[in-house]
């Protein structure tokens, strides 16, 4: 990996050190078959019942290339902005493991289908950008099953020649958070082009964290790697703990060495398991029972022609189309079903920053508290497109909409307009009644009225104040300022 331009003004510094983060996930391509033979790839099936003659390396068995996994890393590339390769080759990588019955994997190393390309996102409100150097078509492996109980081991070779996209970045995070940012990032993509299910839990969206310290300015540390990190609760554990460990490690005069090591969520550490290999101990070489992979730009553009609108287009246009914020565009496309609840709502309503702001505060809030999807909403967006309308066109103040999102929430009406008729809530919208009210009120606060004349702001908020209690929150707050800085001149 090269090492990424920094400025040590911006790195987020930890005990003095900057953190470098690079990343490898393997995300398992939605095929039927698996990628050189014809085998299925459904999970949880028995062990070794999915498993055909190629997978498991008989004598006389040949690789055939699934066209569907060809296709789904094209798609990666193309929402990427990478490049893909007119031309690519796939590799023997030579290792000995149980579960690997060829005693070597087919991955692709010197040229890749997928080269380059980015992944954008925020952290906070800021933007950031992740460089990728390439992705890369391989099989999985078998996977080696321990029994402690009873002191064996067994192999399963189900996974055996599943289709993978390894995906590399550069080292260009400076932070557990930004790297778990980036991860989720990199999760939406590949389940909103709908190339991989992004099940972690069963395996089909694993990361390997490369992590390192250094002084700022100084050349990249030595780097561990994290291996298979399938949430992004312990992501973020096994990397803050790998951080302080290697610092340690470091005061302590001990050199880091070169490793790859598992994150234990039970004991909240990192252990080493081997030394890290490189590239050389692989003793890659061209895979002599596959040709080289050509993809013609026909192919390329046929692929791009059939996907569905890409989650960064689509921000663009919320912002070209509905004046939104570059934050708001981005955070409404996180999924598929919050982009449309958005849009449905925003055209419902004609009040597109009213709608961000409402899914983005009070329907996510109540989401997130109840682990819920949008499309779980108990308001549904004609519901909510209703409230924010009355809001926009004064009949209830924002305090009374969020009375009537709960009522709506909670299932106790299914009209905004009904619910704001029955609890009462329209605003004072009858400007002689509302200037009765403000007179009274500065007649009676003699004291605040001098105050704000001798120029303390805070005098009249204390005197809108008064006029809103007078009227039992029912003055439009708007009319209120307006009418009250007119009379006090």
């Amino acid at each position: 990996m090269k090492t990424p331009p920094t400025s040590p003004a911006k790195s987020l510094l930890v005990r003095g050190y900057e953190v470098v983060i690079g990343f490898e996930t393997h995300a398992q391509l939605a095929t039927q078959s698996k990628i050189f033979s014809r085998a299925p790839v459904a999970f949880g099936a028995e062990p070794n019942t999915q498993a055909c003659a190629v997978d498991l390396a008989l004598p006389g068995t040949l690789p055939v290339m699934n066209r569907g996994a060809v296709e789904r890393a094209i798609e990666f590339g193309l929402a990427v902005g990478s490049h893909i390769a007119s031309r690519s080759i796939f590799a023997r990588k030579n290792y000995f493991y149980p579960d690997l019955p060829k005693g070597y994997q087919i991955s692709q190393f010197e040229i890749p289908v997928v080269q380059g390309g980015a992944v954008a996102f925020f952290l906070g409100d800021e933007k950031k950008t992740v460089r990728l150097v390439r992705a890369h078509l391989e099989e999985d492996a078998g996977k080696s099953l321990h029994e402690d109980f009873i002191g064996q081991s067994g192999i399963d070779l189900n996974r055996a020649g599943t289709p993978l996209l390894e995906i590399v970045t550069e080292p260009d995070m400076r932070s557990s958070a930004e790297a778990v940012a980036y991860a989720k990032e990199l999760h939406k993509i590949v389940t909103w082009i709908g190339i991989c299910d992004g099940n972690m839990q069963e395996g089909s969206f694993r990361c390997d964290a490369n992590v390192s310290v250094r002084k700022p300015g100084q050349a990249l540390g030595t780097r561990r790697e994290i291996k298979n990190l399938n949430s992004f609760k312990f992501m973020q554990q096994a990397m803050d703990y790998e951080i302080r460990w290697q610092i340690e490690q470091i005061e302590d005069g001990i050199p880091i060495q070169q490793a790859t090591v598992l994150f234990d969520p039970e004991t909240g550490e990192t252990r080493s398991m081997r030394s890290k290999e490189d590239a050389a101990d692989y003793r890659y070489f061209p895979d002599p029972d596959l040709p080289p992979l050509v993809i013609g730009n026909d192919w390329v553009d046929r692929v791009r022609a059939e996907m569905a609108e890409l989650p960064r287009v689509m921000a663009q246009r919320f912002v070209a189309d509905y004046g939104l914020p570059e934050y708001d565009a981005t955070t409404l496309t996180q999924s598929k079903a919050m982009a449309a609840y958005f849009e449905a709502t925003a055209k419902a309503c004609g009040q597109p920053k009213l709608a961000s702001n409402w899914i983005m505060g009070e329907v996510s809030r109540r989401l997130n508290a109840g682990e819920l999807g949008i499309e779980q909403s108990a308001v549904s967006v004609l519901q909510l497109a209703g409230l924010i309308a009355r809001i926009a066109d004064g009949t209830i103040s924002n305090s009374a909409g969020r009375q009537v999102f709960e009522a709506l929430w909670n299932g106790e009406g299914q009209d905004a307009d009904a619910l704001i008729e029955a609890m009462g809530l329209k605003q004072m919208n009858d400007s002689g009644a509302l200037e009765a009210i403000i007179d009274a009120v500065i007649s009676a606060n003699a004291d605040n009225v001098a105050q704000f004349k001798a120029g303390k702001e805070k005098a009249f908020n204390a005197l809108v104040g008064q006029i809103m209690k007078a009227s039992k929150g029912k003055a439009n707050p708007q009319q209120v300022n307006d009418l009250l800085r007119k009379k006090l001149g």
